[in-house]
């Protein structure tokens, strides 16, 4: 049942950023004890925590935190049958929590990501540094050797347009992770130990025209200019497919940034990642995908938009019609899942009915 619970807390900073305008969205099966290493950082705000699997298991969050909780009943109760877009058994599920967030902004990250030390051993506060980003324009028309100019001790470099300084506005902040990498199974199996010890201390629009693999661990986003296009898709329980859900949102969202002159940020800030899954499992959930992207990445590098998508909403009905069209001949998962996008906007614009007309950025 979904509820919510508000207990004072004590030692937290008196003036957070965004406090009132940010909620943290976790997926989890497991009790949330890894919520007390990050209690500094995340106590003034709101949670909203999606339990995935059994939903008559009891989740114990620690005290002093403000929570609302939803399980798999709640998400059928919620959204009927277009819960059906909704994935079971997966971290895919998190999404449900940007759909029903009243909130401008999400920071979403996983249960196995702790605090992270900077190279001086302070401990690093990734939600103030996502904040820093998303609040910053960002550069995606045109590369600052520099990286990001708007950061302390930073600027445009000689040569760079001056009619460009003044940036767009940042859609996503994407974080980084030290010590286990975020690497597909067969990487995994082939360097069963390595670890990312290496801390960049650089944040960088992509550039426009150009894809990434967006991971969903350690991820801030400003819900009201790319929210619909958070759709972390069909995954988990009874599909072909796993582990490609942040990355299947993560190529939509920048299709949809570069048609509407929205930036996307990625490098700073990093946590820590505590735990390699099974690259055996990970292989069974990942093996169609790794055919299937040889033509899902071209698909999205090829796709043009029209110019008459002036909202999100728009642009990913039209990215659903072309899923089914071009990416249906390769199996019929695709026909499904463009089905589902369709499905997920729908039950987008039913809870969130103001922003649903609303226009989100720039069609170029």
């Amino acid at each position: 049942m979904a509820g919510t619970v508000t207990v004072p807390g004590a030692n937290v900073p008196s003036t957070p950023l965004l406090k009132d305008e940010l909620d943290i969205v976790i997926p989890t099966i497991r009790n949330l004890d890894f919520l007390e290493m990050w209690r500094p950082f995340f106590q003034p705000y709101h949670l909203i925590i999606v339990q995935d699997g059994d939903p008559t298991k009891t989740i114990k969050v620690p005290e002093g935190f403000d929570y609302e909780l939803y399980n798999r009943n709640d998400i059928n109760r919620i959204l009927g049958p277009k819960a059906s877009c909704i994935s079971f058994k997966d971290s895919a599920c998190r999404c449900f929590g940007y759909m029903v967030s009243k909130k401008k902004y999400i920071y979403t990250i996983d249960d196995d990501c702790f605090v992270a030390k900077d190279p001086t051993g302070k401990d690093i506060n990734a939600l103030e540094q996502h904040i820093k980003n998303i609040l910053s324009p960002s550069t995606p028309f045109f590369f600052n050797t520099l990286y990001d100019p708007y950061r302390e001790g930073a600027d445009f470099v000689r040569g760079y347009p001056f009619s460009l300084r003044e940036g767009a506005h940042t859609a996503v902040s994407h974080g980084l992770w030290l010590n286990i990498p975020d690497y597909d199974a067969p990487t995994q199996l082939v360097k069963p130990k390595e670890r990312n010890e290496r801390y960049v201390d650089a944040v960088m629009t992509i550039p426009k025209g150009t894809l990434f693999p967006m991971c969903g661990m350690n991820l801030c986003f400003d819900r009201d200019l790319i929210g619909p296009a958070m759709y972390f898709g069909l995954m988990g329980d009874g599909q072909p497919i796993g582990r490609y859900d942040d990355m299947w949102a993560g190529w939509c969202v920048k299709v949809i940034c570069d048609h509407l002159s929205l930036g996307v940020k990625t490098g700073l800030p990093y946590i820590w990642h505590s735990k390699a899954s099974n690259p055996f499992v990970n292989l069974k959930k990942e093996y169609k995908g790794i055919f299937w992207q040889e033509d899902i990445i071209p698909f999205f590098q090829n796709v043009t938009i029209p110019k008459e998508c002036d909202t999100v909403q728009k642009c990913y009905i039209y990215l659903s019609g072309q899923v089914k069209e071009k990416l249906g001949k390769i199996d019929p998962y695709f026909v499904k899942l463009a089905d589902a996008m369709v499905t997920w906007i729908e039950a987008w614009d039913e809870l969130n009915p103001t922003a649903a007309a609303a226009g989100n950025g720039k069609a170029k």
